[in-house]
This record gives structure tokens, sequence and C-alpha cells, in this order.
């Protein structure tokens, strides 16, 4: 009786080392599989972080170093022969908040379409604007169209006193301190351009 008791308790021990190894198993093969690795032909199991994968993450991070914004989404249409064709049209604001910024306007057949081409227009379009202690180094007044903007430098500490898209337009750009009016059209897009070209034309102090 003595060594049939034995026995059962070997082979008890003996089935729960191997269901621990069988476990065991099974948490490699997920840690493995959660860090991007897969299995070779040899069995072992290979980690994706050759020069490849890391170039492609440095390029990920480059492209979300600029942060984007749509400005405005308006539903157009067109009479065609055969009727009317609805579009989309995006305008959209990209910058990195370091003194550079720019705005894209597309359409598409619908809205992801459109903002898409529009975030790839504004990439072709960068303008560097000139930033002295997080501010515009000097007064000015610009008008485009309809529409007309004035900007003052601010001291530390004013923030940006600017309403609707300027504002967006501004705190993209990485302007922290600035006082603006708009003074004519309250059209989005005709304002829109109107900062832009006026950032443009802000003189650097240093040149």
């Amino acid at each position: 009786m003595s060594e049939e008791i034995k026995q059962n308790s070997q082979n008890q021990s003996n089935v729960l080392s191997e269901k621990k190894i069988e476990k065991n198993s099974i948490k490699k093969v997920i840690t493995n599989s959660n860090r991007g690795g897969g299995q070779n032909s040899r069995g072992g199991y290979n980690s994706n972080r050759g020069p490849a994968s890391r170039s492609r993450n440095k390029h990920e991070e480059k492209q979300e170093e600029f942060e984007q914004k749509v400005i405005d989404l308006a539903r157009v249409t067109r009479v065609m022969a055969g009727g009317k064709r609805m579009r989309f049209r995006a305008c959209v604001a990209i910058g990195d908040k370091k003194g550079k910024v720019a705005i894209g306007l597309a359409k598409g057949a619908d809205v992801a379409m459109a903002v898409t081409k529009a975030v790839n227009k504004a990439k072709k379009n960068f303008i560097d604007v000139p930033i002295v202690n997080d501010t515009i180094p000097h007064e000015i007044k610009q008008k485009y169209g309809a529409a007309k903007i004035l900007f003052k430098p601010a001291r530390k500490g004013h923030g940006v006193i600017a309403g609707g898209v300027v504002r967006i337009i501004l705190e993209l750009a990485g302007i922290k301190n600035i006082t603006s009016k708009i003074l004519g059209t309250n059209n989005k897009m005709n304002n829109v351009k109107c900062t832009i070209s006026a950032l443009q034309n802000l003189q650097n102090p240093k040149s």
C-alpha cells in the first residue's frame, strides 16, 4: 500500500511539473508576440528591432510633431449637365508651435478625403514665423480682399488676444503673447489667408 501511495504522489508531481512547463512556454509565446516578434524557421522568435523599424518609428515621430486643426468644413455643389455633384471642402491648418505654420484647402468626395488632401497640401506650403520673446517682433496691419487684421506685440503673460480662426493660426505658430483685431469681414477663409500673409510679411530683427 505504501509503495502504491508513493507512486501516485510521484505521478501527481510529474503532472504538476509538466503543467508548469506548459504555462511557462505559453507565457513566453505571449510576451514574444506582444513585443512584435515572429517565429522563424528554426523555432526561435525574431524581434522587429532592426534599423528599418527604427527608421519607421523616427519617421512616425516626425510626422506627429505637427499638430493639425480643421478650420472649416463645407458642403459644396456643382451644377453639371446631368444634375448637381456634391463634394466637401476642407480647410486645415498645421503647425509645430515652434515658428512653422501652414494652411491647406482641398475638396473631396467625402470629409476624410478632403481633410487628407488639405493636410498634404499644407505640408508643402510651410512658412517660418519670426518669434521674439514669445511674441511678434513688430506691429503689422494686413489686408487681403475684404479682410483686414491688426497684430500688435505684447509682453510676457499677456496671452493670445484673438478670436476665431486667427487664434488657431497664432497658437499653431507658437506665438504665446499677442494682441489682434479683425477689422474687416468675418469670412473664415479670407481671415485665414490674411493671417498667413501677415505672418509671412513679418521682418526678422536678426536679418
